[in-house]
C-alpha cells in the first residue's frame, strides 16, 4: 500500500489516493481464486481442480479483479488511515480510479472531526426548576391505593359520572342490527371514554330498570362501516352501583402498603415523588444548559457525520428489539415507516448528540480537562458493577479511547453546569415569593 496523495478538502474531508501494489492485488486475487475455485468447472478438469491461470485464459486476466478490489481495499484503507495518522467520524467515500494486473489506486473521501470552539461556557444563564411536592400531589399518589381498596355498592338512584352502569344494549343502523353492536349485562363506567362519544353522557341520569333509545354518530375515523353513521343503541339499565372508597387511615396503609401508619404511606408516597420529580428536573436542567451550550457553538457540522451517528442510532434501535425478542423490519412493516423513514426520525437526534459531543470536547481543550488511569479503571469498574459482568469483560467490549472522551465530556459538562447562574428574578415573582412565604 501507498498513499499517492494526501489533501484536505471543504467540510473537514481528507482525499486520500491509495495506491495498492502489484504483488497486494496479485495475492487478493490468488485469495479470490480459492474461495471460488470450487464452482469452477472447465471441461477437462475435475471441479475445484482448474488452475487459475486456465480461468484468467479463458475468461481473461480481468475475471477476478472486482472481487479482489473488493478483497483488498479494505485493509489498504485501514493502513492509509493509519499511516496518515487520520481517525474517520463517518463513513467514507471510496472511488476506483484505474485496476490492471499491476495492481489498483483508489480514492477515499476521509470526513474528520472539525475544528469546533465555544464563545461562552462559563456563567451560562439557564433557569433551574424547582421540585415541589404538594399535599394535593400525595393525594393523586393515593388515587391508584384508593381505586384498589374502594367498593362497588348498588345504589338506587340515577346514575351519575363515576358510577358503574351495568347495561343491556344493542346498536341498529336504518333499523338493521350491526354486528359488534351488542352487549348484556356490561358494566360501563360513566366518564371513561370507553364508548363511542355521546353515549355514555346519555346514560348517565338513568336508574335501574330504566330503557332508552340513544341516538348516537360515529366518528369519521371509525371503522369503514360505521364511519359517520347514525346509530340507535337500544339501553336497559339493570343496576346502577356506586364507587365507595375506603376510610384514609392507618388500616388502610396497612393493608395497601408495607407501612403501619397512614402518615408513615403518605411521607413514603412524598419521598418517592419527590426523587421522581428531581430527577426529571435534573434531566431538563441539563438539556436547558446544553441548549445554551450549544447557542455559543463555533462550527461547520459535516454532514456525513450526522449521517454516520443517524445510522448508528438505527443500529442501536434495532439491536435493543432483537435482543427483546422483536423483529426490526416486523416492526417497521406494523408501523408502516421505510428504513428511510425511521433514519429520517433519527437524524434530529443525531445532529444534536454530534454538536453535543464537539461542544463538550471544544471546553475540554479549553479547560486542558484530563481523565486519569484512576478514572478510567473507576468507570470500568462501575459498568461492571451495573451490567453484572468482569471487569476484564467490560475492558474487551468498550474501546478506552472512546470511554476517555466520554468521561472527558461528562467533567465538561459538570463545569459548565457547576458554573450556571440562575436569571435574576422579576420584582413581582420576587414579591410573589415573599408573600408566598409569610403565607405558609
Amino acid at each position: 500500500m501507498n498513499i499517492k496523495s494526501n489533501e484536505k478538502k471543504e467540510n473537514s474531508a481528507i482525499e486520500l489516493v491509495i495506491e495498492v501494489s502489484a504483488a497486494e492485488f496479485d495475492a487478493a486475487i490468488n485469495k479470490v481464486y480459492n474461495k471460488q475455485k470450487k464452482n469452477i468447472m472447465v471441461p477437462g478438469f475435475r471441479k475445484g481442480k482448474v488452475p487459475r491461470k486456465m480461468v484468467e485464459k479463458m475468461y481473461g486476466e480481468q475475471v477476478f479483479f472486482e472481487d479482489a478490489v473488493e478483497e483488498a481495499y479494505p485493509a489498504a484503507y485501514d493502513a492509509a488511515l493509519k499511516e496518515a495518522g487520520i481517525v474517520p467520524v463517518a463513513y467514507p467515500k471510496l472511488e476506483i480510479v484505474e485496476v490492471s494486473k499491476d495492481g489498483f489506486t483508489f480514492k477515499a473521501l476521509v470526513t474528520v472531526q472539525p475544528e469546533a470552539s465555544v464563545k461562552e461556557y462559563k456563567g451560562l444563564v439557564v433557569a433551574k426548576p424547582e421540585v415541589k411536592v404538594t399535599a394535593a400531589d400525595v393525594k393523586a399518589e393515593m388515587k391508584p391505593y384508593i381505586d384498589r381498596a374502594s367498593r362497588l355498592v348498588s345504589v338506587d338512584r340515577k346514575a351519575k359520572k363515576g358510577d358503574v352502569a351495568v347495561i343491556d344494549f344493542e346498536g341498529f343502523k336504518d333499523g338493521v342490527a350491526f354486528e359488534g353492536g351488542k352487549g348484556e349485562n356490561y358494566s360501563l363506567e360513566l366518564g371513561s371514554g370507553t364508548f363511542v362519544p355521546g353515549f355514555e353522557e346519555q346514560v348517565i341520569g338513568m336508574k335501574a330498570g330504566e330503557e332508552k333509545d340513544l341516538d348516537i354518530t360515529f366518528p369519521e375515523n371509525y371503522t369503514a362501516d360505521l364511519a359517520g353513521a347514525a346509530v340507535v343503541f337500544k339501553v336497559k339499565v339493570n343496576e346502577v352501583k356506586e364507587r365507595q372508597e375506603p376510610a384514609l387511615d392507618d388500616e388502610f396503609a396497612k393493608d395497601v402498603s408495607e407501612f403501619d401508619t397512614l402518615d408513615e404511606f403518605k411521607k413514603d408516597l412524598k419521598e418517592k415523588l419527590k426523587a421522581r420529580r428531581q430527577q426529571q428536573a435534573d434531566h431538563d436542567y441539563e438539556t436547558a444548559v446544553i441548549d445554551a451550550l450549544l447557542e455559543n457553538l463555533v462550527c461547520d457540522v459535516p454532514e456525513a457525520m450526522v449521517d454516520y451517528r443517524a445510522d448508528k442510532m438505527v443500529e442501536e434501535q434495532a439491536m435493543r428489539m432483537q435482543q427483546n425478542g422483536l423483529n426490526f423490519q416486523d416492526y417497521l412493516k406494523y408501523m408502516g415507516l421505510s428504513m428511510d423513514d425511521v433514519r429520517a426520525q433519527a437524524k434530529t437526534a443525531a445532529d444534536r448528540a454530534v454538536r453535543t459531543a464537539l461542544a463538550l470536547d471544544a471546553v475540554a481543550k479549553a479547560e486542558g480537562i484530563e481523565v486519569t488511569q484512576e478514572e478510567l479503571d473507576a468507570e470500568v469498574k462501575r459498568l461492571a458493577e451495573q451490567f453484572n459482568v468482569t471487569e476484564e469483560q467490560v475492558r474487551e467490549v468498550t474501546n478506552e479511547s472512546d470511554m476517555k472522551q466520554d468521561l472527558g465530556s461528562k467533567k465538561a459538562l459538570e463545569l459548565v453546569k457547576s458554573s450556571a447562574k440562575k436569571p435574576a428574578k422579576k420584582k413581582e415573582e420576587a414579591q410573589a415569593e415573599t408573600t408566598e412565604a409569610q403565607g405558609e
